[in-house]
C-alpha cells in the first residue's frame, strides 16, 4: 500500500470517522421527516385559508410524494454519474428552494407545484442516503448505521410537530412550511465534510482515492486491502442495471423483493398517521390545541421507539424485530378501529385510544421503519444496486402517494373503524410475508449476500 495511504491508516480514528460520516449522511432523513411533520400540522390552516375540501388537501399532501417518485427515478443515474455525495448536495439545494416556495404559495395549485419541487429533493435523498450508508459502514454495524437514517426521519417529524404546535396559536401555516429551510441549510453545510463512497470511487476508477477513504474509515491496513479486493472482484463485470434486470432472473428476484418491502412499509398505515394525525385526534373528540400536543406526542414516541431498532438490529437480527413490529401494529390499529366503532364517549376512552395509537407508532418505529430501508440496501447486488434501490425507492413514493391521497376518502367512504381495521389486517398479513420472503442479513457481508442471491438460493435464505 502506498505511503500516503499508510499515513492515513496510522492517523485514522475509524470509529469516530464512521459514526460522524453516517450521522451527516443520515441527516438526509431529517429533511423527509421535517416535511412529513409540517404538512400534518399545516393542513387544517391551509384548508381554512383557501376554503378547499378534503380531496384538495389529499392532493396537497400527496403531491410531495409524486415529486419524490420523480426524484427517485432520476437518483439512480445521478448517484452513479455524479456520486453519492454530489447527489445529496443537489437534494439539499432543491429542498431549501422548495421549502421557501411552499411558504410563499398564493393558491392551492401553486402549493401543489411547490411541494412537487420539494418532493424531488426528498426522492433523491431517500434513494441516495441509504445507498451511501450501506457502502461506507462496516458490516458489523451496518444495520445500526443505516437505522440512523430512520432516526433522523423521526427526529425531523418531532421537530416539525413541535414547530407546528408553536405556530398553531397564530395559524400561520406559511411559517410552518418555510421554517424547515433553516435545518436544510445546516444539512447542506454538513455534506461538504462527507467523503465520497469508496465503492463509487472504485467504480469510477479512482483507486487511490478509494483506498484513502477506506483507510480513514477502517483504520486497519489489512481490512482495507481485503475490502478493496472484495469490491474489485465484484467490479470485474460492468454494471448495467436495466440490462441486468432483463437478463438475470436472480437480480429480478432481489428487485422484486425490494419493491415488495417498500410497499409493505407504506401499507402499514404509518404515514397516514403522520400526515393526518390532527385529523385523527379530532375524530377522537379533541380540540385543536389538544390535537397539536398529541401530534407532538406521536413524534416523540416515534423518536424514542426508533432507538429500539438502533440498539438491537445488529444483535437480534432483522426478522425477529419485524415479527414483533407487525404484531404490535396489527393489535394497535385493531384496537383503535374497535374503539372508534364502539364510540369514544369518555375522557378515559379517549386516552386509551390515543395510547393504542402510540402502541402502533412504537411497533412501526422499532421495526418496519428503519429495517425496510436496511434490507433494501443490503439485498441488491453491487452491479445493479443503483437500479434496484431506485426501483424500490420509487415504489415507496408511489405507494406513499396512494395512502396519502386515499386516507381521508376512506374515512368518509367506509368509516373510521373500518379504515383502521383494514390497515390492521394488512399488518397481520405482513407477518407471513416476512416469514416466507425476507432474509436474515445480520452480520453478513454484502458480498456474501450477493453470492447467495446469484447462486439461486431462496430469498429467505440469501443471508445464510
Amino acid at each position: 500500500m502506498d505511503a500516503p495511504i499508510q499515513q492515513e491508516v496510522a492517523a485514522a480514528h475509524p470509529k469516530a470517522a464512521i459514526v460522524t460520516t453516517c450521522i451527516l449522511a443520515a441527516l438526509a432523513g431529517l429533511m423527509f421527516g421535517l416535511d412529513i411533520g409540517v404538512i400534518s400540522g399545516a393542513t387544517q390552516f391551509i384548508q381554512a385559508e383557501f376554503k378547499v375540501r378534503d380531496h384538495m388537501i389529499e392532493w396537497i399532501v400527496s403531491s410531495m410524494m409524486a415529486g419524490a417518485a420523480i426524484g427517485a427515478l432520476g437518483a439512480g443515474w445521478m448517484s452513479a454519474s455524479l456520486g453519492r455525495k454530489r447527489s445529496l448536495i443537489f437534494a439539499g439545494i432543491v429542498f431549501i428552494a422548495g421549502s421557501l416556495f411552499c411558504a410563499v404559495a398564493w393558491s392551492p395549485a401553486i402549493l401543489i407545484v411547490a411541494r412537487l419541487v420539494l418532493g424531488v429533493a426528498i426522492g433523491v435523498a431517500t434513494f441516495t442516503a441509504p445507498l451511501y450508508l450501506a457502502e461506507v459502514a462496516p458490516e458489523k454495524i451496518r444495520g445500526a448505521m443505516i437505522s440512523t437514517y430512520q432516526l433522523m426521519i423521526t427526529t425531523g417529524i418531532l421537530l416539525a410537530f413541535l414547530s407546528d404546535t408553536a405556530f398553531s396559536a397564530s395559524g400561520n401555516w406559511r411559517w410552518m412550511l418555510g421554517i424547515i429551510a433553516a435545518p436544510g441549510v445546516l444539512f447542506l453545510i454538513g455534506l461538504f465534510f462527507l467523503p465520497d463512497s469508496p465503492r463509487w470511487l472504485l467504480m469510477r476508477g479512482r483507486r487511490e482515492d478509494a483506498q484513502i477513504v477506506l483507510a480513514k474509515l477502517r483504520g486497519d491496513e489489512a481490512v482495507v486491502k481485503k475490502e478493496i479486493a472484495a469490491i474489485d472482484e465484484q467490479l470485474k463485470t460492468k454494471q448495467h442495471g436495466w440490462s441486468m434486470f432483463k437478463e438475470n432472473a436472480n437480480f429480478r428476484r432481489s428487485v422484486g423483493l425490494g419493491v415488495l418491502l417498500q410497499a409493505v412499509q407504506q401499507f402499514t398505515g404509518m404515514n397516514v398517521v403522520m400526515y393526518y394525525a390532527p385529523r385523527i385526534f379530532k375524530d377522537m373528540g379533541y380540540d385543536t390545541h389538544a390535537q397539536m400536543w398529541f401530534t407532538a406526542a406521536v413524534g416523540l414516541t416515534n423518536v424514542l421507539a426508533t432507538l429500539i431498532a438502533f440498539a438491537f438490529v445488529d444483535r437480534l437480527g432483522r426478522k425477529p424485530i419485524l415479527y414483533a413490529g407487525f404484531t404490535i401494529m396489527a393489535v394497535g390499529l385493531g384496537v383503535v378501529g374497535t374503539m372508534m366503532g364502539l364510540g369514544i364517549n369518555s375522557r378515559g376512552e379517549q386516552f386509551f385510544t390515543v395510547g393504542m395509537l402510540l402502541v402502533f407508532i412504537v411497533g412501526f418505529a422499532m421495526s418496519a421503519g428503519p429495517l425496510i430501508w436496511t434490507l433494501c440496501s443490503e439485498v441488491q447486488p453491487l452491479k445493479g444496486r443503483d437500479f434496484g434501490i431506485a426501483a424500490s425507492t420509487f415504489t415507496n413514493w408511489v405507494t406513499n402517494m396512494i395512502v396519502g391521497a386515499t386516507f381521508l376518502s376512506l374515512l368518509s367512504g367506509i368509516g373510521n373503524a373500518q379504515t383502521f381495521w383494514l390497515y390492521a389486517a394488512l399488518n397481520a398479513l405482513f407477518i407471513f410475508v416476512t416469514f416466507f420472503l425476507v432474509p436474515e442479513t445480520k452480520g453478513v457481508t454484502l458480498e456474501q449476500i450477493e453470492h447467495n442471491l446469484m447462486s439461486g438460493k431462496p430469498l429467505r435464505k440469501i443471508g445464510q
